[in-house]
């Protein structure tokens, strides 16, 4: 990470003082902890609170909670992303075969991210291609911390129900959201 983002976290804010129980004193070193925590829902999957106490997180949960970081210690460079992309076995590792059960070439993606002057920082995407997410997006759009829940879901699924008319997708909402969930299942094993 860039030196100029490498910030001293502030004492007086709830996450600078969650970080600093842990010895993790500034954001680059909250960031390369975050990275290696295991991928996880929270029990609340709005409580990006909960990553540093659970110890895990999702893409939607550490990025907020880096982004809350960021807001309470001024650093305004750096931005919350919510993308749609295409989600496929070239860039996402382990789905193939779920898209090959079901006949997609791939299912459209929710993914939340960092940005810092353009470029991408993703705590989450631990996996080693030469096809990246940024290659297939197909949405972007900054989100504030508060928005990793309902809005999400809801700009989702909302992308989702035009896709599946303009591609003249055999499957309905439901069924690409249990395929989807098979996906994320198979990321996990």
């Amino acid at each position: 990470m860039a030196k100029s983002f490498n910030f001293k976290l502030n004492a007086t804010t709830l996450l600078s003082k969650q970080c600093l129980d842990l010895n993790l004193g500034d954001f680059e070193s909250v960031l390369k902890h975050i990275l290696h925590l295991p991928y996880g829902r929270n029990t609340d999957r709005s409580n990006y609170n909960l990553v540093l106490k659970e110890q895990k997180g999702t893409c939607s949960t550490k990025h907020a909670f880096l982004k809350q970081l960021a807001i309470e210690n001024k650093q305004e460079p750096i931005k919350l992303i919510l993308c749609i992309y295409k989600m496929n076995g070239l860039n996402t590792n382990g789905i193939s075969s779920v898209l090959k059960k079901y006949d997609l070439k791939y299912i459209p993606e929710a993914h939340t991210y960092l940005k810092i002057e353009n470029r991408v920082i993703d705590v989450t995407r631990n996996t080693v291609s030469e096809h990246t997410f940024e290659e297939a997006m197909l949405l972007e759009e900054q989100i504030s911390p508060s928005q990793i829940a309902d809005y999400k879901v809801l700009t989702h699924q909302n992308y989702l129900k035009n896709w599946i008319v303009s591609k003249k997708i055999k499957y309905n909402l439901e069924d690409i959201w249990k395929i989807r969930e098979a996906c994320i299942t198979a990321l996990n094993q």
